[in-house]
């Protein structure tokens, strides 16, 4: 079985961060985990501090974790549902947003313990 992470970058409309937020974590998370492959999500927001200045392009950032044979199984579930009833879109969320899926390459490395 393939293991997948699809990388969501969003940002909402200016000034509409708190219905935004509440439309992505009380709605569209359980929205996105109904389709084949999804086992888990989880949200981030840009932190303050940063490696390097920016501009940064993306406020927030959600991780969902996909297990499946086939990535085109839920990629073409996504792309079905994205905008209907099954997976309605908030008018808080801005038109500009980018998505990308990525497998890991190497198995997950931890620090020792000291």
């Amino acid at each position: 079985m393939g293991k997948y992470n699809l990388i969501a970058l969003t940002n909402p409309i200016d000034g509409r961060d708190d219905e935004f937020n509440d439309w992505y974590t009380n709605e569209h998370l359980d929205d996105v985990l109904k389709l084949p492959g999804m086992v888990a999500a989880q949200r981030f927001c840009l932190n303050d501090v940063q490696h390097r200045k920016g501009p940064l392009e993306w406020k927030y950032m959600a991780v969902y974790e996909i297990e499946i044979d086939d990535i085109s199984e839920t990629l073409g579930a996504l792309a079905a549902a994205s905008g209907t009833d099954a997976m309605k879109l908030s008018p808080a969320l801005s038109d500009q947003r980018m998505v990308w899926i990525y497998k890991p390459i190497t198995e997950r490395v931890e620090r020792p313990a000291s």
